[in-house]
């Protein structure tokens, strides 16, 4: 990764300080914009990690930039005894937290405000970890993702979901006059934060997928990198263990 990409270009804040404020401004309208810009597909992204998570039956999942909690409540549907979902925003965390509690989830979920880099977790604690739409908003992926490592069990899985680029005509070009154009005119229009969605379209564009993130995570420490693409290569999702 060349350029670090940050939502505010006139703030002297760094990256981490400027993602959770962006993410503090647009957590009350951020599940229904969510719905609207990617038609909705996003849930079943989702599903497909809950099945690749749930055929090891873990008994205790971390659930990294978990926003409002989507990920971490569908993940209850493979009857763990503990999932948190960790996040730096605590304005998404409040809108998560009222979502966990309508769901009557409250005994399965604990929402904890914390930094990726920084887990707050012994070595060896969780048996699946995952992370959705959240690896490109780290500041430092390297040493947020040997933080996972080591919090991981030995033969835990993690599981990353995250956009990426169709290489393919017609998509390729497609996806880019979307995320370039028309999902930050959409920010622009329906968001309080007028810039957010153009950071995230930039992030997501800018970040690196398929082989060359599977490498990074073998750099890091996780064996079996794969990933695979959905929906015409518009997300991956990617599988590790350690």
């Amino acid at each position: 990764m060349d350029k670090i990409v940050k939502p505010y270009t006139d703030s002297n804040l760094g990256k981490k300080e400027q993602v959770t404020q962006m993410f503090d401004n647009i957590s009350k309208d951020y599940d229904g914009l969510n719905r609207v810009i990617s038609f909705g597909i996003d849930t079943s992204w989702r599903k497909k990690v809950v099945k690749i998570v749930g055929k090891n039956n873990p008994k205790q999942i971390l659930d990294i930039a978990t926003g409002t909690g989507d990920l971490a409540i569908m993940l209850s549907k493979t009857q763990p005894d503990k999932i948190i979902g960790l996040d730096i925003s605590e304005g998404m965390l409040a809108v998560g937290k009222k979502k966990v509690a309508k769901a009557n989830l409250e005994n399965i979920i604990e929402m904890l405000v914390g930094d990726s880099e920084n887990l707050p977790f012994k070595d060896n604690t969780f048996d699946a970890i995952t992370v959705s739409f959240g690896v490109r908003n780290f500041e430092n992926l390297n040493k947020g993702l040997t933080e996972i490592n080591r919090v991981l069990k030995p033969n835990g899985i993690f599981v990353v979901l995250e956009t990426s680029n169709p290489t393919k005509f017609p998509f390729k070009q497609g996806y880019q006059f979307y995320t370039s154009i028309i999902l930050p005119l959409i920010g622009k229009l329906f968001s309080k934060d007028k810039v957010a969605y153009t950071y995230l379209s930039k992030s997501a564009n800018s970040f690196p997928f398929g082989k060359a993130f599977n490498n990074i995570l073998e750099k890091n420490g996780f064996k079996n990198a794969k990933n695979k693409p959905v929906t015409f290569g518009v997300a991956s999702i990617y599988t590790a263990t350690k």
